[in-house]
């Protein structure tokens, strides 16, 4: 019973070599960072998160069709003049990297540029709004101006 003579599937492992999980992400590590080194691409960002001890920015950029996940290290985003939110439409430049414990691709961002709103612009939108929110345009608030 055991015999490969009686197991047509026992031959079809005997001539490959066998790959680790390890060894088989780290040549698609290489192959991708590689191939994917200068991107630029658009889209909506949603599921935006701020990693509390590292800074780091986390997301997912998509499209009607498609979507990838996305990181915003640190070291570029406190470079960023405006606040990334959901629903944002932006172009993104940066490179493809694999996340080798997780065996997962990931858009690595180098900078943000909003789409349809220029970033000091977008900036101003967002100091208004949030100023707003805290009562500093109120007509209550309002002073008659010394003279």
């Amino acid at each position: 019973m055991g015999d490969s003579a009686s197991n047509p599937l026992s031959g079809l492992f005997a001539e490959r070599a066998v790959l680790t999980v390890s060894a088989l992400t780290e040549r698609i590590k290489r192959s991708l960072e590689s191939g994917f080194r200068d991107l630029e691409v658009q889209g909506e960002v949603s599921n935006f998160k701020i990693h509390q001890a590292s800074g780091h920015w986390y997301f997912t950029l998509k499209d009607s069709a498609a979507q990838i996940k996305a990181a915003f290290f640190t070291q570029f985003n406190r470079l960023l003049r405006f606040e990334l939110e959901n629903g944002l439409e932006v172009r993104i430049r940066g490179r493809l990297g694999v996340y080798n414990q997780r065996g997962e691709y990931q858009l690595l961002v180098d900078t943000i540029v909003p789409v349809q709103t220029g970033a000091l612009q977008l900036a101003f939108e967002q100091m208004r709004r949030r100023l707003e929110a805290e009562g500093l345009f109120a007509q209550a608030r309002k002073r008659r101006l010394p003279l």
